[in-house]
C-alpha cells in the first residue's frame, strides 16, 4: 500500500511483525511516538478473546425488546462489566412514543379457501432458544391498526420505481392489499408509497431469491431464512429522526422536573394502513394463487412459479393489525474514562442493545465487542495509564424502533458535541461474520485503514488490513447512510463518525438472531469479536493520545472533488444546459490549498515536537469545529432536522448514502431551480471550512 500523501504527522513503524506496510500513525510528537507503540502493544495482549463469548452469552439469555425487563437486566449487566473496569457510568433515562408488542395480529387468505398464515418462525431441533415462549409474532413499529380484506397486487420491491412502473401499466392498487418482498430500500418506505397509491393494507415477505434457498442452506442447515423466518423492523419515515414526538428536542421523562413540548400524535404523520411482514412460506400460498398478468422483467422472485401482478377477484387476503402505540422508558447507558490531559474532548464509541428477539448478531455482538474493549482499555488505566481524551462508551436503547435512543441522547448534548466531541464509531451488529469494513467520513480514512495493520486476522498469516484490502492497495471504505445510531450524531450535530466491523450472513431481525445460530454459523470459533475489539482500541487510543487530533483535513478537497464532479454529471443529465457550480469550484480550489499549506505548517510543528499548550489547544479546537462547518440551520429541503450539507440518508430509501444532499434531491425530483441557490450555500461552506484551516495553519506559524 502506498502511504497516503496527504496524512498529517509523522510515520512510525510498528506492529505485530505480518504487515510489510510502514504505520503512519499521526499527531504525536516525536517524543511520544515509543510509549503510543508500546501503550497498543499492551492494549493488544489486555484484549481477552474468550470474554466476547462470556458477554454475548450473558447478553442474549432472552428476547430483549425495548422497554421490557429483560432488556432491563442487559443494560444492569453493562452497567456492571464497565463498571468493574473503571468507568464511570450513568443511565440517560427518556420518556419514547413507540410500539414495543404485535399487539393482535391475523392474516388470513379468504377465498377460495379459507388459510391462517403462519406470523412467526417455526421450532428448531436443536435450538433451545426458537421455543422462548416470550418470541413475539412478526410485526412491523408503527403499523397502522385496521382490518383489511381485499384483493392483492404484488409490488415487487415496493421502491418508487415499482410503484410508478405499475402505475403506468394502469394497475389500480386503491382498495387492495399489496404484497411486496424485502430489498431495495427501507421497508418503511415501501408502506408509505403503497398508501400513496392507495393500498389499504400491506404485507412484506422475504423472497428466498434474495435470502433464502435461492442462496444456499436454510437454518438450520445453513445461515439463510427458513420458510418461517420473518423480517420485523420499524416503518417510521417520518423527516427527522428519534422519538416521533419530540422532534430537535430530547424526550426528557415525563415526570422529570424539565417539561418538553410533545406534539399529538394525531399531527404525527404515521403510517395508516396495517402492515406486517411474514415469511416466504406464507407468502407462496398468497402468490401461488394469484392469476393476472405476468410481472414485468427483474420482479421474478425465487419461489418455483411465475410471479403474477394481479390475484383476481377470487383471491381475497385479510390483515388485521391492532398496534398499541405508548409512551415508554428507554434508558441510554453510557460509561466513561475520563481523559488525564484533555477530560473535555470526547471519542465516543456506540451501538444499540435493545433487540427484536435475542439480537445475538444485531446489535450484540457489538455490544459484546465493545465491553470487551472496555475491560482491555481498564486494565491500561488501573496500570495508570489513562487516555488523554475522555473516552465515552455508550449503549444506546430503541434504536429498532427507529434510532431513538441515541437521537434523543444528542438532542439533549447537542451543544456539549458540537464542543467536545472528537469523534463518534458506531457498531451496530459489528461482529456479525469474517468480512471486515467500514464506512466513515472522509477525515477519518486513513486512521482505521492505518490502525487494520497493527491486528493478526484469525487463522491467517496476514494482518486485518491485508485481508480486507484484498489485491488492491487500499481497503474500500464506503460513505455513510442511515439505518443505525450514527445518524443524529453525522448528519444532526456534525460529528466525524463511522460505523462498521465484520459482517457475513445473519438472522436479520428474526427470532433466530440467537446465541445458538451464532455459535453455528456467524462465527463458530469466536475470534472475531477480540480481532474487531483489537482494532477499534488501538484506533481509539491514537485518537485519544494524539497530541493533535490526527484528522485527515485535505481528505476534505480530495473528496469534495470528486463528489461535485459526479453531481455535475448528474445535473446535467437532467438539465443539459447546465455548465458547473462556479462558486464550488472556487471554493474547493481555495480549501485545497489551504489544507496544503496547513499540512506542511503541522508536518513541521509536529516534527519540531515543541508546540506550545496553547497551540495545541487551539488547534483541537479548531479541528473539532470543522466538521461544523457542513451544518446549516435551514437544513435539507426534504427535512430540516438534517441539518448536514455534506451528507445525509436517502429520503426516498431510507438506507443509501446520500452525499451533497442538497443537490442529489434536486436530481431526484428532477428540479434544476434551486442549483443556484446551492451553489452558494455550498461554497459558503467549504469557504467556511478553509477559513478555519487557514487560522490553524496561522496559529502554527
Amino acid at each position: 500500500m502506498s502511504i497516503n500523501k496527504i496524512s498529517l504527522g509523522i510515520a512510525l513503524t510498528f506492529g505485530v511483525g505480518l504487515s510489510v506496510n510502514a504505520q503512519q500513525v499521526t499527531g504525536f510528537f516525536p517524543q511520544d511516538k515509543n510509549k503510543e507503540a508500546t501503550l497498543e502493544q499492551e492494549y493488544l495482549k489486555a484484549v481477552k478473546f474468550d470474554q466476547f463469548k462470556v458477554h454475548l452469552k450473558e447478553l442474549t439469555k432472552a428476547p430483549h425488546i425495548a422497554g421490557t425487563p429483560e432488556n432491563e437486566k442487559v443494560a444492569a449487566y453493562m452497567t456492571k462489566v464497565m463498571s468493574e473496569a473503571g468507568m464511570e457510568v450513568t443511565s440517560y433515562p427518556y420518556d419514547v412514543y413507540l410500539p414495543n408488542h404485535p399487539g393482535e395480529s391475523v392474516l388470513e387468505i379468504i377465498t377460495p379457501d379459507k388459510m391462517t398464515l403462519s406470523q412467526q418462525e417455526g421450532p428448531i431441533d436443536g435450538d433451545p432458544f426458537s421455543t422462548d415462549p416470550r418470541l413475539h409474532k412478526g410485526f412491523n413499529a408503527y403499523s397502522g391498526s385496521g382490518d383489511v380484506t381485499a384483493e392483492v397486487v404484488y409490488v415487487n420491491y415496493g421502491v418508487k420505481a415499482d410503484f410508478e412502473k405499475l402505475a403506468e401499466m394502469g394497475v389500480d392498487l386503491k382498495g387492495k392489499v399489496a404484497i411486496a418482498r424485502y430489498g431495495g430500500n427501507f421497508r418503511g418506505y415501501k408502506a408509505k408509497f403503497a398508501e400513496q397509491y392507495g393500498a389499504a393494507a400491506l404485507i412484506i415477505f422475504t423472497d428466498p431469491k434474495d435470502s433464502g434457498f435461492g442462496k444456499g442452506e436454510v437454518y438450520p442447515d445453513g445461515p439463510f431464512f427458513n420458510e418461517t423466518t420473518i423480517q420485523r423492523g420499524s416503518l417510521l419515515t417520518l423527516d427527522y429522526t428519534g422519538d416521533p414526538l419530540t422532534p430537535f428536542e430530547p424526550a426528557l421523562p415525563l415526570d422529570g422536573d424539565k417539561k418538553v413540548k410533545r406534539l399529538d400524535p394525531k399531527d404525527v404523520a404515521f403510517h395508516t394502513i396495517p402492515v406486517s411482514p411474514i415469511g416466504y412460506g406464507a407468502a407462496k400460498e398468497i402468490l401461488s394463487r394469484m392469476k393476472g398478468s405476468n410481472v414485468p422483467e427483474g420482479w421474478q422472485g425465487g419461489l418455483p412459479f411465475e410471479y403474477k401482478i394481479t390475484g383476481g377477484s377470487d383471491l381475497k387476503v385479510r390483515v388485521k393489525v391492532d398496534q398499541p402505540v405508548d409512551y415508554i422508558r428507554a434508558n441510554n447507558i453510557v460509561g466513561k474514562f475520563v481523559g488525564s490531559e484533555y477530560p473535555d474532548e470526547w471519542i465516543i464509541l456506540g451501538s444499540h442493545y435493545d433487540a427484536w428477539s435475542f439480537g445475538a448478531t444485531d446489535p450484540n455482538s457489538g455490544t459484546s465487542m465493545m465491553l470487551t474493549l472496555a475491560e482491555a482499555i481498564g486494565e491500561l488505566v488501573k496500570n495508570g495509564e489513562a487516555p488523554k481524551r475522555s473516552i465515552l462508551i455508550g449503549h444506546w436503547d430503541a434504536e429498532e424502533q427507529g434510532v431513538i435512543g441515541s437521537t434523543e441522547w444528542v438532542e439533549h448534548f447537542v451543544d456539549e458535541l458540537g464542543a467536545k466531541a472528537v469523534i463518534y464509531m458506531n457498531f451496530d451488529g459489528a461482529v456479525s461474520g469474517r468480512n471486515f469494513g467500514i464506512s466513515s467520513a472522509p477525515t477519518l480514512k486513513n486512521l482505521i485503514i492505518e490502525a487494520s495493520k497493527e491486528v493478526a486476522f484469525p487463522d491467517s498469516a496476514k494482518t486485518v488490513f491485508e485481508v480486507w484490502a484484498g489485491k488492491n492497495d487500499e481497503p474500500r471504505i464506503g460513505n455513510l447512510g442511515g439505518g443505525s445510531d450514527h445518524i443524529a450524531f453525522y448528519m444532526y450535530a456534525g460529528v466525524p463518525s463511522m460505523s462498521g466491523g465484520s459482517g457475513g450472513t445473519s438472522a436479520y431481525h428474526s427470532n433466530y438472531d440467537n446465541f445458538h445460530y451464532y455459535s453455528k454459523f456467524v462465527d463458530p470459533t469466536f475470534k472475531m469479536g477480540g480481532t474487531v475489539a483489537s482494532v477499534i482500541g488501538v484506533l481509539t487510543l491514537r485518537l485519544a493520545n494524539a497530541t493533535i487530533i490526527p484528522y485527515d483535513v485535505p481528505r476534505y478537497a480530495q473528496d469534495l472533488r470528486l463528489h461535485f464532479d459526479d453531481a455535475v454529471k448528474s445535473v446535467k443529465e437532467m438539465d443539459p444546459s447546465f455548465t458547473t457550480f462556479g462558486k464550488v469550484d472556487a471554493a474547493i480550489a481555495k480549501l485545497k490549498s489551504s489544507s496544503a499549506a496547513y499540512e506542511s505548517a503541522m508536518n513541521a510543528g509536529i516534527a519540531s515536537g515543541d508546540l506550545s499548550d496553547k497551540q495545541v489547544a487551539s488547534l483541537n479546537k479548531d479541528l473539532i469545529s470543522l466538521e461544523k462547518s457542513w451544518l446549516d440551520p435551514k437544513g435539507m429541503y426534504f427535512g430540516s432536522w438534517y441539518r448536514s450539507l455534506y451528507v445525509s440518508n436517502d429520503p426516498f430509501s431510507g438506507y443509501a448514502s446520500w452525499i451533497l444532499p442538497g443537490i442529489k434531491y434536486e436530481v431526484e425530483t428532477k428540479s434544476s431551480k434551486r442549483l443556484k441557490e446551492w451553489d452558494s450555500r455550498y461554497a459558503k461552506a467549504i469557504l467556511d471550512l478553509s477559513k478555519k484551516v487557514k487560522k490553524m495553519t496561522k496559529s502554527l506559524k
